[in-house]
């Protein structure tokens, strides 16, 4: 089993926000492949299914926590423990403001960046999780991190934003079957974005 976590807070006041990127591509996932309802578990929403690969139907577990962003660790622990798997068997999906809107990246290890969910992750797993980095772009200055990572997406990124769900979704094939460097390459295949923020003047 994979389990496939989503980044976000809980309730309708964040739907729409930059950081719960992560809950939105765990929905259109869950849409896509036919998954089970939403029921809660493990301090989260939680979705069953399987995801077809070449080896094979695979199960796959959604993990959308209601612990808030800062604490996304204690749930996804919780539910590694209950089903005996490592940080390698956990995907996190989540927004990154080091990427320019719409980009996206795959890592695996490494240090949390100043990304709370990431850290209580890190802290409960290990470093050796596997990321989708989301890119949402950087408001410019740190002390707006905060207030734009809250706040709802424009309806001018709602294109971009909406094309990277699908992407993500689409390949997610690739990521089941363990074929990170593929999926990333697919995923930014079927959804070409700028590597650079477009949104920013030239130097």
């Amino acid at each position: 089993m994979l389990i496939l976590l989503g980044q976000g807070n809980p309730g309708d006041k964040y739907a729409g926000n930059r950081h719960n990127f992560g809950f939105m591509a765990l929905d259109e996932i869950a849409r896509q492949h036919g998954f089970g309802p939403w029921k809660s578990k493990f301090q989260s929403q939680i979705s069953e299914g399987t995801i077809q690969t070449d080896n094979g139907p695979q199960k796959v577990l959604l993990i959308k926590p209601q612990t808030f962003y800062n604490e996304t660790g204690r749930a996804v622990s919780e539910a590694a423990r209950f089903y005996k798997l490592g940080a390698e068997d956990v995907v996190v999906f989540h927004d990154e403001i080091d990427l320019a809107p719409g980009r996206f990246r795959m890592k695996q290890g490494g240090g949390h960046s100043g990304n709370n969910g990431l850290r209580s992750i890190i802290n409960h797993m290990g470093a050796n999780i596997r990321r989708a980095r989301m890119g949402v772009g950087h408001p410019g200055d740190k002390s707006k991190v905060m207030p734009y990572v809250l706040a709802d997406f424009p309806k001018s990124d709602l294109l971009w934003r909406d094309a990277l769900l699908d992407a993500c979704a689409r390949a997610a094939h690739f990521l089941v079957s363990g074929d990170d460097e593929r999926y990333q390459t697919e995923v930014l295949r079927l959804a070409p974005a700028p590597k650079s923020d477009p949104r920013k003047a030239p130097n």
